[in-house]
């Protein structure tokens, strides 16, 4: 197969599925763990959004007129809390109305330690996939990408909103008590979560009874040295295929963040270890 890589497609149950899809093809990676598998770059990037080629990729996948112009390129997309759209400067406003003025879940997830994050409420739980989450507890839900930003930036006082992803792919965090820790979140951003409500309207934030979700990777071998593979630096990664987790395939030889590569046209061939 052959085609510029989007990121990989994760399916939740009993283990994650993953598919990698280079244009229009797609391949199942479960089956392939412990096979030897090679991405070769051809040297062309293609923009994620109007596809023209590009001599670099920006803001995961873009050329630069693109990134200028898109309002998912924004730097609001990062930090949610300085969305504009109510300004009246968002670029896009269309997509923002479809991508941030919609209903947002704020959670908290085990990456390796206890984070707290946001995805459309559409995008659980694939969010927690690419993440590398290995459980995850949904915990307000949010009228709109603004709102659940700031939520999420009062939580933040108290709990990682990144994830650590060295720490992640040299495998799964030791178990949490996902309820617990929402209760004692929950408690200690009590006054900063109601003056959110008091400013932007008393049903723009509402708790969730929710069950925490638990997840798992197909991973035989987690990496005790991370070695990153970069197709900026090396045209052809190549390795016996050990396991996925969130959007990293490990390799014997390295990892490769496969999202980060978006746009980059590969060949992919599949061999029996």
């Amino acid at each position: 197969m052959q085609g510029p890589l989007h990121k990989l497609r994760a399916t939740l149950g009993d283990e994650v599925a993953y598919e990698l899809v280079a244009g229009d093809a797609r391949l199942s990676l479960n089956g392939l763990i412990g096979s030897q598998i090679s991405l070769t770059a051809t040297g062309r990037i293609l923009c994620d959004a109007c596809g023209r080629e590009t001599p670099k990729s920006y803001a995961q996948g873009h050329c630069y007129p693109c990134m200028q112009r898109l309002a998912r390129c924004d730097l609001c997309v990062l930090k949610p809390e300085t969305c504009h759209y109510a300004a009246g400067t968002c670029r896009e406003p269309a997509w923002g109305e479809t991508h941030c003025m919609t209903g947002h879940v704020v959670y908290l997830a085990n990456t390796s330690a206890l984070k707290v994050g946001i995805t459309r409420a559409s995008q659980v739980p694939t969010r927690w996939l690419d993440q590398g989450a290995t459980q995850a507890r949904p915990l307000l839900d949010a009228a709109t990408r603004h709102v659940a930003g700031l939520v999420e930036v009062a939580i933040a006082r108290r709990v990682a909103d990144k994830t650590n992803w060295r720490a992640m792919l040299r495998g799964d965090g030791e178990p949490l008590d996902l309820a617990a820790a929402a209760a004692t979140v929950l408690d200690d951003a009590r006054d900063d979560i109601a003056a959110i409500r008091a400013e932007h309207g008393a049903d723009t934030v509402r708790m969730l009874d929710a069950e925490a979700v638990t997840i798992r990777y197909p991973v035989t071998r987690y990496p005790q040295k991370i070695v990153s593979h970069n197709f900026d630096k090396q045209a052809r990664v190549s390795g016996t295929l050990e396991g996925i987790k969130g959007q990293y395939l490990l390799f014997d030889s390295g990892v490769l963040n496969v999202r980060k590569f978006t746009g980059y046209e590969v060949s992919v061939e599949t061999a029996a270890a």
